[in-house]
Order: structure tokens, then C-alpha cells, then sequence
């Protein structure tokens, strides 16, 4: 997950305790002394190996930074940069101590955010600005798809389909459901959010239609939709988020020839990890100046 150089460059100037006494014993005593006085970070995933030295991070790409390990490194850091596979609860805050004031996470997404925990603590939280669904009512009948859905529309239009949606209609679920052909969740899971993708729904849908779920694997109930899938309810449906991840290759969703299942993998291109690292790592810094983060989660 790389970093822009512009961030990079400036990341680079904040260090972290314990430096590895191999960098620190070559260094002038002024200039660990400074080092010393700037702003800790953890990073739970890799950055460029040019700055890797000045933090303090989990060196891999390919698994998660094992809790026990996570709990040790955040003690006493200023500033924390994570991903979706880390939990910030209760636990974590209380290890990492009075000094976290700020967190960026590197997702769209923030149920991993436990947000009554970070409001009790006056962090500053930060998440990568994307809408999460359709929101933001504009008069009656317009409305704003947020990033996700408008980019949904995009794609559909490029596809050479003859009608593209461009203003639409707030709608029941029951009329969703029932008038929809592809019906894409792009929502961010929530306690409202939770399940709401189910048995009900999944009833009031044609026959010939194609479900598609890039948010987060509890939005769905899962049972229900192997049931829909298996009895012909709905035709077919295209999961890159499931629960847990990665699914495990025995669950009855594999056996079906009608159902595509992907790694949550729906980000995971250069152009856009590279868009969201920078940003992430822009958003820590502009928290730890103490400056308006570029997109702020108001708790």
C-alpha cells in the first residue's frame, strides 16, 4: 500500500520510539535528540522502504498485524494509521494511552471504528471521502448517489447501455427490490445496516435478477441469500465482501455456479491504493497539526 511522494516526503520527517539502534547510532546526538521531540506513529501496514526506517510499522502486505503485537505497539503513539482489519475498541485505545489524539483509517468503510469508545476519548478520526450510499436528499425528488453509486452509474453507462439514471427518487426497499435488474449495495454497515439485505428483500426481487454486494459482508445475511441463489429466487449474485473474510472455501456459497465470490478486492488496483494511502497519510498529518483533516468522521 503505497504512500504519493508528497505525503511520503512528508511522513518522513516524523519519527517514532524505539528508532532501531542501527539507524539512531549513526545519527549526530542533535539530530536524534530532534527526532525524539516529533510526533509518534504506528502503521499497521507497509509503506515505501525510503521511510519505512522513521516508523514504527507491521512489515507485511499479506496478513494482518496479530493483535497481542498491536496492542504492544501502540502504546504511547501520537498518531495511528490503520486499516479495516484492525478493531479499534476499547482495548486498543486504553493500550495506546492519552497521548493518541488522532487515527487515520485507510477505508471507506469504519465499522472497525468503535466510535462511541473514540468520541469518550477525544480522538480525531479520519476516513477516506467516499459516500456510502444514497444520501444527501436534494429538494424532493433529486438526489446525490455519493462517490460509489455515481461511479455504479458510470460504469453502467460506459458498458454501452442505452439509459443512464442521473436524478432519481428515494423508494421503498419493497419497490427497490421489486423493480430493480442489477440491485448494487454500496452502503457502509451500520446497526441499521446490519442484515438488511435479506430473506424479505431477496422474496421481492425478479426472478432474472443479479445481486451485487461491494459494501461490507454484514450488510447481507448470508443463509438467506444461498437460499435465493440455490431455489432460483434471484439469479445471480457477485460478492466481493463477505463474513468472515476471506470465506471460507467450504461454506455452501462455492458450490454455487450462479454466485461469484471475490477476496474483497474491488479497491485493489495501483492507481486507486495509491489515491488512498496518500490521502490517509495526509489526513493523519493534517490531524496531527492540528489542522481540518480532508475528510473528518464528525463523532
Amino acid at each position: 500500500m503505497w504512500c504519493g511522494r508528497v505525503a511520503l516526503r512528508r511522513l518522513q520527517r516524523i519519527a517514532v520510539a524505539p528508532l532501531k539502534s542501527c539507524i539512531t547510532g549513526g545519527l549526530p546526538g542533535a539530530v536524534q535528540r530532534e527526532m525524539s521531540s516529533l510526533p509518534r506513529v504506528y502503521i499497521t501496514r507497509q509503506i515505501p522502504p525510503e521511510g519505512s526506517h522513521f516508523f514504527d510499522l507491521w512489515d507485511s502486505d499479506d496478513v494482518p498485524v496479530p493483535r497481542k503485537e498491536l496492542l504492544q505497539k501502540v502504546k504511547g503513539v501520537d498518531a495511528l494509521l490503520c486499516v479495516l482489519t484492525e478493531k479499534i475498541d476499547a482495548e486498543l485505545l486504553d493500550a495506546a494511552g492519552p497521548n493518541l489524539r488522532v487515527l487515520s483509517t485507510m477505508s471507506v468503510g469504519f465499522d472497525h471504528l468503535s466510535l462511541e469508545e473514540l468520541k469518550k476519548r477525544s480522538v480525531t478520526s479520519d476516513l477516506l471521502p467516499l459516500v456510502y450510499g444514497v444520501n444527501g436528499e436534494y429538494g424532493t425528488t433529486e438526489i446525490w448517489y455519493g462517490d460509489m453509486g455515481n461511479m455504479v452509474l458510470l460504469r453502467y453507462s460506459v458498458m454501452g447501455n442505452m439509459v443512464t439514471l442521473r436524478y432519481g427518487k428515494y423508494v421503498s426497499m419493497d419497490e427497490l427490490a421489486s423493480q430493480s435488474d442489477f440491485l448494487t449495495v454500496c452502503c457502509a454497515l451500520t446497526p441499521e445496516t446490519k442484515d438488511i439485505c435479506n430473506k424479505d428483500l431477496f422474496s421481492k426481487m425478479k426472478k432474472t435478477s443479479i445481486f451485487i454486494n461491494t459494501s461490507r459482508g454484514g450488510v447481507v445475511h448470508q443463509e438467506d441469500l444461498y437460499e435465493a441463489l440455490s431455489s432460483g429466487q434471484i439469479a445471480g449474485a457477485g460478492l466481493d465482501v463477505t463474513v468472515p473474510e476471506p470465506l471460507p472455501t467450504s461454506h455452501p456459497l462455492f458450490t454455487l455456479n450462479n454466485c461469484v465470490i471475490l477476496p474483497h478486492i474491488a479497491s485493489a488496483s495501483y492507481t486507486t491504493r495509491n489515491a488512498m494511502s496518500a490521502l490517509a497519510a495526509n489526513n493523519l498529518l493534517l490531524g496531527l497539526k492540528g489542522q481540518p483533516m480532508i475528510k473528518e468522521l464528525k463523532l
